[in-house]
């Protein structure tokens, strides 16, 4: 059966490059909704929140110490000892900063990393640490077998969201022979 040529009704004509300009134009408009967003981000990247390793860098580092010997030793007149009191004073002599140790539990010296007085934490820290969800682990830096024979990834801990201090202690752990 043929259909009438009345009841076809043609589309709108074709016009070639109108589909071509249409994908130049979203493209384009995603292009600058790009660079919209992340003009204000510029700078290097990553980024601390509260520009911590500006701070430290030919300031002072704001280490908090829990005693668990080798890694660290907390004297009663105030002196700090210890693997990561070591790899610490490194760190900070790379930043030309001065390192000011605040011992204490864990516990606390957590609670005084969120509230932003600290910008590291060391002691003894494993990767399996129950912190995690509060504080920013580094990549595990050395590996200590247990007497029971298992092994157990240390690390450090930084405050949330100071990712250019983590990476810099990270890359820093990295180069001194602790890594595993």
């Amino acid at each position: 059966m043929q259909v009438p040529r009345e009841a076809v009704r043609p589309g709108p004509p074709r016009r070639p490059g109108v589909r071509r300009a249409l994908v130049v134009v979203v493209v384009g408009a995603v292009g600058a909704l790009l660079a919209a967003l992340t003009a204000g981000c510029g700078g290097p990247f990553p980024r601390d929140t509260d520009g911590s390793l500006d701070r430290i860098t030919g300031g002072v580092l704001r280490v908090g110490v829990s005693e668990n010997p080798p890694w660290t030793q907390v004297y009663d007149d105030g002196r700090v000892a210890g693997r990561e009191v070591d790899l610490l004073s490194g760190f900070a002599a790379r930043h030309d900063a001065d390192v000011e140790w605040t011992p204490g539990a864990e516990s606390e010296l957590v609670g005084a990393m969120v509230r932003g007085d600290l910008d590291v934490l060391v002691g003894g820290l494993t990767s399996d640490s129950p912190w995690e969800s509060e504080v920013a682990l580094t990549r595990p830096y050395a590996d200590e077998v247990t007497p029971d024979g298992d092994t157990e990834q240390m690390v450090m801990a930084t405050p949330l969201g100071e990712n250019a201090l983590l990476v810099a202690l990270e890359t820093y752990l990295a180069g001194t022979g602790e890594a595993s």
